[in-house]
């Protein structure tokens, strides 16, 4: 397995030793001691998964502290474009973003911490997205910052996703307290 910190400190793009063979494929999507070893020391605590058609955009979602989530998260069937940004106030990077393609295919996963807002794209009808949280969901907790706020400038390359009520109503960034 191999683990690389993005640009966004305590964000990691994990991409899995694969082994293929005429029966298909096997991989660990998740160990915990080699996670450890790279010094990503979480517990989780729920499993989440959702599937989307071609077009879906979910986020930029996070959960404040208490109830502050890090996700592991992948996709077992399709692709999206995924994306985190920094929400964290003290941080250097505060308000940039890292994105990336998760698809059935690569394989790979991505590792978003506490601090963080979080949100995807998916590229393919039928896609299922999973993804394993340190903290349980909270509604009170949660928060949802404009998916295509120019202040953070994330390129979708989709004029019109199909969106839910709570990702139409977005905050601006500018608008945006952070409590991290």
């Amino acid at each position: 397995m191999e683990i690389t910190e993005t640009k966004l400190k305590g964000c990691y793009i994990i991409q899995p030793k694969v082994f293929e063979d005429a029966r298909g494929h096997f991989f660990e999507s998740y160990n915990a001691s080699l996670f450890n070893a790279a010094g990503l020391n979480m517990n989780f605590v729920q499993d989440n998964q959702s599937l989307s058609n071609a077009g879906v955009l979910r986020g930029l979602h996070f959960q404040n502290p208490p109830y502050a989530q890090g996700k592991l998260v992948r996709v077992i069937t399709g692709a999206v474009y995924d994306v985190a940004v920094d929400i964290r106030k003290q941080s250097p990077t505060y308000g940039q973003f890292v994105g990336i393609e998760l698809s059935a295919e690569n394989k790979t996963m991505f590792y978003i911490p506490e601090g963080f807002a979080h949100g995807f794209l998916t590229l393919k009808d039928q896609t299922i997205f999973s993804y394993k949280c340190t903290n349980v969901y909270n509604k009170l907790s949660e928060g949802c910052i404009m998916w295509n706020d120019s202040d953070v400038g994330i390129e979708w390359n989709v004029n019109t996703p199909l969106l839910s009520a709570k990702d139409l109503e977005g905050t601006a960034f500018k608008e945006f307290q952070s409590q991290f």
